[in-house]
């Protein structure tokens, strides 16, 4: 009975640990920005192919990139901030 017991408690203890790391994993990746997620070195073999099978995929992702990449355009000193649109503020880029 005591073998059994023990057992069952060390096998207890190992998915309690095995359950942590993977909910520290979750965590950590879930904290990072979506540009730092899917930012590697495979996306330049995906690309090429894409580039020859593909082009409008090609020409969609080289524009995704650049506008992910673009700044917003500093408002001028006598703008005004924004409005209210019902409950709603919106404010104008």
């Amino acid at each position: 009975m005591a073998d059994i017991l023990g057992t069952l408690l060390t096998i207890a203890i190992l998915l309690v640990a095995a359950t942590a790391v993977v909910v520290v994993i979750v965590a950590v990746y879930a904290r990072t920005p979506l540009e730092k997620k899917y930012e590697s070195a495979g996306g330049g073999l995906g690309g090429s192919f894409d580039a020859v099978w593909m082009p409008s995929a090609h020409e969609a992702g080289a524009e995704r990139d650049r506008q992910t990449q673009r700044t917003a355009p500093a408002p001028a000193p006598g703008d005004p901030l924004g409005r209210i649109d019902g409950e709603r503020i919106v404010i104008d880029v």
